[in-house]
């Protein structure tokens, strides 16, 4: 779908318990995919609504939204390795089990992963900004992107961005709006909801005064 890739793999530090996380458990949280696209009901062994968040990060938001929501299906994806094996010891220390994980370019599995209409809900929470104006073309909420993100709701699904760029928040506002199929639930941006985790980076941004602007556009029916 796009050429430029919107992440850089940047593994940074990785902590013994995090690669050990990775070596014991990644076999069994993976999204395993065949080069069709995914049954997801098959990939969970049930029936169930299908969220995925992209670029989880530590997984913070991650964890939380699934030990919340038990009866709901999770796939996370996420480049940065250290992040994953961070979320898989936390997954395998509490049990849970309604999440998957890909280490894979989100762009990618969507477009080629991911069944039309199969998704309840999109996350993409504090995407890397590029803040440089010559990196912008690297934002990954794009209209090529956004129209994706479209095709792959259900009716009543919502997109849900979050993010503490107020440049990137003003583009991607005029973005989804764009998108055919989407609708804003609010007027311009909405209220931050009660459910959304303030991870350790929201929380260090508020600390030194950053804004955050959430944006929550629904698929409506054709």
């Amino acid at each position: 779908m796009r050429t430029v890739r919107s992440f850089v793999r940047r593994e940074g530090r990785m902590t013994e318990a995090q690669r050990r996380a990775l070596d014991l458990h990644l076999e069994h949280y993976e999204a395993r995919f065949d080069n069709a696209a995914c049954d997801l009901d098959a990939l969970f062994g049930r029936h169930a609504l299908h969220r995925i968040e992209i670029g989880f990060g530590m997984g913070e938001s991650l964890l939380a939204m699934a030990q919340a929501n038990p009866d709901v299906d999770f796939l996370g994806i996420e480049v940065y390795r250290p992040g994953v094996g961070n979320f898989l010891r936390a997954l395998n220390e509490r049990g849970i089990e309604n999440v998957r994980v890909l280490c894979e370019d989100a762009a990618e599995v969507l477009a080629h992963r991911i069944a039309p209409a199969s998704l309840d809900a999109i996350y993409l929470f504090f995407p890397d900004p590029w803040p440089k104006k010559r990196h912008h073309k690297r934002r990954l909420m794009s209209p090529p992107f956004a129209a994706l993100v479209a095709s792959r709701l259900a009716p009543g699904g919502v997109m849900h961005m979050a993010t503490d760029w107020e440049n990137y928040a003003q583009q991607a506002l005029t973005v989804l709006s764009a998108t055919p199929g989407l609708r804003n639930t609010a007027e311009n941006y909405a209220p931050r909801p009660e459910w959304r985790t303030l991870t350790r980076f929201e929380r260090r941004g508020e600390r030194l005064g950053h804004g955050v602007w959430d944006l929550v556009f629904e698929k409506v029916a054709e």
